[in-house]
């Protein structure tokens, strides 16, 4: 009976010992709760992870929000100014000099004129292509030339074109002509005119019109027909290039072709291909203005014996010149 009595006596102490320690764990976790702040909840879009849980519990979330949501407070009381653009290098560049002469007043007419700056302007040209000495490999000496120059603006010009060789038997197949050139494309222009053959037999004239201009890869390209009395023609075609070696030493090769539509027999021409010639000419240019040069030339004429007299059929001579520019 003493030991049942102490045994119950044992329990409600027990009990009334853990009603005292919940009590005293509940007392702590309301004070807790009443002195710390509420803890936000956080939404659907904040910290949470695409299966719908909140990351606040994951190691390190927690402070990288409070970093992101707090204000930076390190720098405040500081100014926040751009540095200034650091000032560009110089490019070494200098100015050039004033002129040496001032210019006086002027009109813009004046000026436009002065300065070429319209279409209209009127200037002109005259360029000695071929002024040169010839030996041919028979020993025989005959001075050359072959000119042309314009007058006019960029779109319509007058040309004056001549040509021919004089040796000591006098003048021999030389001609002139005088023609209008207008523009009809960027590198083209159309020619008509009239042309005069003088030298040796008797002076032939003829009526012009034909095309000049830059073929492509830059060669230089005339072709012109010709009609004359008793229904004589003709067709001239020739092509030169300048092969540039340098900007100042240039090899030239040209080619002329001349056909006829009927024999001519007192100017050694026939009906046909006529005659033809090829030259090389290397020249070097001192100025655009001045350029000497030397070269060979060869002539292959199809008229008969009884048309060529004491001319050769083939003939191979030896040039040099000047390239004169005004």
């Amino acid at each position: 009976m003493n030991r049942l009595t102490v045994s119950i006596a044992a329990l409600c102490l027990a009990m009334s010992g853990g009603v005292a320690a919940q009590d005293t764990m509940a007392g702590h976790e309301r004070h807790h709760a009443e002195t710390s702040p509420a803890k936000k909840k956080p939404t659907k879009h904040e910290h949470m992870s695409h299966d719908g849980m909140a990351m606040d519990g994951m190691p390190g979330m927690g402070q990288a929000q409070q970093e992101a949501t707090e204000p930076a407070t390190d720098h405040a009381g500081h100014s926040m100014e751009m540095p200034a653009p650091s000032a560009l290098p110089p490019n070494g560049h200098i100015p050039p000099p004033p002129p040496a002469t001032q210019l006086g007043a002027m009109s813009p007419e004046h000026m436009a004129d002065m300065m070429q700056m319209h279409d209209l302007a009127n200037r002109g040209m005259w360029l000695f292509d071929r002024l040169e000495r010839t030996r041919s490999i028979r020993g025989d000496y005959a001075t050359a030339w072959q000119a042309e120059g314009w007058w006019g603006g960029d779109i319509d010009r007058v040309w004056l074109r001549t040509e021919g060789e004089r040796s000591n038997e006098g003048t021999r197949d030389a001609r002139a002509e005088v023609l209008w050139g207008h523009a009809w494309s960027t590198f083209w222009d159309w020619q008509l005119g009239v042309r005069h053959d003088f030298g040796q037999g008797p002076n032939r004239q003829w009526l012009a019109a034909g095309v000049q201009g830059l073929a492509p890869y830059w060669f230089e390209t005339q072709a012109t027909f010709y009609a004359g009395p008793q229904g004589r023609t003709a067709l001239r075609l020739e092509a030169s290039y300048d092969l540039r070696f340098t900007q100042r030493l240039i090899l030239a090769p040209e080619l002329e072709l001349n056909f006829y539509g009927k024999d001519d027999p007192r100017r050694g021409i026939r009906s046909g291909l006529s005659d033809m010639e090829a030259g090389l000419r290397l020249r070097y240019e001192f100025s655009r203005r001045f350029a000497p040069y030397v070269g060979v030339n060869w002539t292959r004429r199809f008229a008969g014996r009884d048309m060529l007299g004491h001319e050769s059929a083939r003939e191979t001579t030896w040039v040099a010149g000047v390239r004169l520019w005004f």
